[in-house]
């Protein structure tokens, strides 16, 4: 439990970032939220050298985020997903589990006085972490029990949200992440699909 606790520690504090950043300006929106989904990609029938039979999909993926609207309807977003249970992977004598960080501009229209949309495009990264079956590595300053690959990856995403409480507001949304050498797995494309809830503080 303490690898999630760190995980959205960090999460927790860029959301916190973007708010306090924003309260500078008062006629700021600042938007936190927290969601889950889980992922999609494509499995080859047979696998080669360079490309694992293991496909990037499935499992519970919870996220956290948060957005600053800086002008008119425009600003940034952070979101962060990671894979709750650790996976198998398969030939190894290892689990492993990803974690998808990304930053975008923002485009977030009005559509109506309870709906609204959220268009994001930016770029970010992937760190998959594996877990060997036994206790790990440690140099003289500390040990660690996975070893990460990292990843770039270019991510589009957007939502519809629902404002169903004053400012509470539940919102449908897909997110396309291109990974770049993601040689882990069986493919570089890879859809994330689920809902998130959140809190509008400032202007709507």
């Amino acid at each position: 439990m303490r690898k999630f606790a760190r995980i959205a520690a960090v999460c927790a504090l860029g959301v916190w970032a973007l708010g306090w950043s924003a309260s500078f300006v008062s006629a700021q929106q600042v938007d936190v939220m927290v969601g889950g989904g889980t992922l999609f990609s494509s499995t080859p029938v047979t696998a080669t050298q360079n490309q694992p039979v293991i496909a990037e999909k499935g499992a519970p993926y919870p996220s956290v985020g948060g957005d600053v609207i800086l002008y008119e309807r425009f600003g940034l977003n952070f979101e962060g997903a990671w894979r709750w249970k650790e996976g198998l992977y398969p030939g190894y004598d290892q689990t492993y589990r990803p974690i998808l960080l990304d930053v975008n501009a923002l485009f977030q229209p009005r559509l109506s006085k309870k709906y609204g949309a959220d268009i994001m495009v930016g770029v970010g990264a992937e760190s998959v972490r594996f877990y060997p079956g036994y206790s790990g590595s440690c140099t003289y300053a500390s040990c660690s029990n996975f070893v990460s690959s990292n990843h770039f990856m270019e991510h589009l995403g957007g939502g519809i949200r629902y404002y169903f409480y004053h400012r509470l507001f539940v919102r449908p949304e897909v997110h396309y992440y291109h990974i770049q050498n993601n040689v882990e797995f069986s493919s570089g494309n890879v859809v994330r699909a689920g809902a998130t809830v959140g809190y509008t503080f400032g202007k709507r």
